[in-house]
């Protein structure tokens, strides 16, 4: 084996390594972390529904009837009636003639791209896209042109420079890291040439907003105009896996050529009925988004107040951007000695002279939890 001493000294040097924590009992705001109770504010959880007693009871049922594993790909006999049915519930949901479960977002992404895009092709993308948009554009073999974020003006001259064959334009629908939202409208009126096409990876979005939670292209009115839209069922759904969304032909294409689906065993189908039980609830769940809409508005109002300087972000996904990443990983240390988690995020998740603290909020949140969280804050920077 080849010796990996330096660049894991590297990385402790640079404030960059990884390490994991061990936490106990379901999803929520209150865990245990490394043996010491926290109140988390980390999670992608954003509904609070991965700890829902009928989600579980809807897992548990499936689990009796259909077993733990799938078995195979969905190619071979993996395909379950309730892969089957939760497809079509959610391009019921998302006003799409096909929809295609993939078992990670990450997989989606990269069978998606690598499935339509070629050689003499393009994809351009926002820089601050998810990394599994940046791995299935060299995967695909086209050429990567990456605009400035969320700037127009930057995009129009990547999509000038790209002239010939193809044009995959990708963006996330809230981007993960600073949860902003992509100027979807923009972009859609940048794609009429049918030789451009528009993926929206929607992962911060879908559940959260729009109407009953269809996501962001639904929350800017443009949503019918979107081409392939692709989403996480492991955040605001609560369970696992992802889809992809959009035509007869695209879904059609995906099934034919798409490795990451075509070479890989399916999702657990008690999963997939589970998560049709999240569905509904996520449909119906306006109560949640309305007051997660008032943790957010309490915990912006809060820290302007105590002179913290937020990105303009309205999502679930308020980063209080630090710099340094030292200075990150100390002022995350001191809040879990407070009794706060929250993960320093570092480069090269973030560029290099942002690592910041990612702070999330959940339904489950309550507003004494933020206000816990903002005097930590105070006590800690």
């Amino acid at each position: 084996m080849f010796p990996l001493q330096d660049f894991l000294k590297q990385q402790q040097a640079q404030d960059l390594y990884r390490t994991r924590k061990v936490c106990e009992g379901h999803q929520g705001p209150r865990q245990i972390c490394d043996g010491k109770e926290v109140l988390s504010f980390c999670s992608n959880d954003y509904l609070g529904l991965a700890a829902e007693p009928e989600i579980a009871d809807s897992l548990r049922k499936a689990t009796e009837k259909y077993g733990v594993g799938s078995g195979a790909a969905h190619l071979v006999n993996g395909h379950s009636h309730a892969h089957h049915a939760l497809e079509e519930e959610l391009a019921t949901f998302v006003g799409r003639e096909r929809a295609l479960l993939f078992s990670t977002g990450y997989m989606a992404n990269m069978g998606t791209v690598s499935a339509l895009i070629g050689r003499n092709d393009y994809v351009i993308a926002d820089k601050l896209v998810h990394a599994s948009l940046l791995d299935a554009a060299k995967l695909s073999g086209a050429k990567l042109h990456r605009y400035t974020h969320g700037d127009i003006n930057s995009l129009q001259q990547r999509l000038s420079a790209a002239d010939k064959g193809n044009r995959l334009l990708v963006t996330d629908g809230v981007f993960s890291m600073d949860g902003d939202i992509a100027p979807l409208p923009e972009l859609v009126r940048h794609t009429q040439d049918e030789s451009i096409a528009l993926l929206v990876d929607d992962a911060h979005g879908f559940g959260v907003m729009g109407t009953h939670g269809r996501g962001s292209a639904d929350h800017l009115g443009c949503h019918d105009d979107v081409d392939i839209l692709v989403g996480t069922l492991g955040k605001a759904f609560g369970t696992f896996g992802a889809f992809v969304a959009g035509s007869e032909e695209l879904v059609e294409t995906l099934i034919q050529k798409a490795r990451s689906y075509i070479y890989t065993t399916a999702l657990p189908p008690a999963i997939a009925e589970a998560t049709r039980t999240s569905l509904r609830l996520v449909e119906r769940a306006d109560d949640r988004r309305e007051k997660l809409q008032q943790l957010i508005k309490r915990f912006r109002q809060g820290a302007t107040q105590l002179g913290m300087t937020l990105s303009d972000s309205q999502t679930p996904i308020q980063p209080l951007v630090i710099g340094d990443a030292a200075q990150a990983m100390r002022m995350s240390e001191r809040l879990v000695q407070a009794g706060i988690l929250i993960t320093a995020i570092r480069p090269p998740t973030v560029p290099e002279g942002s690592a910041r603290l990612r702070i999330t909020f959940s339904a489950t949140h309550t507003e004494q939890d933020v206000d816990s969280l903002l005097g930590a804050l105070e006590q800690c920077a």
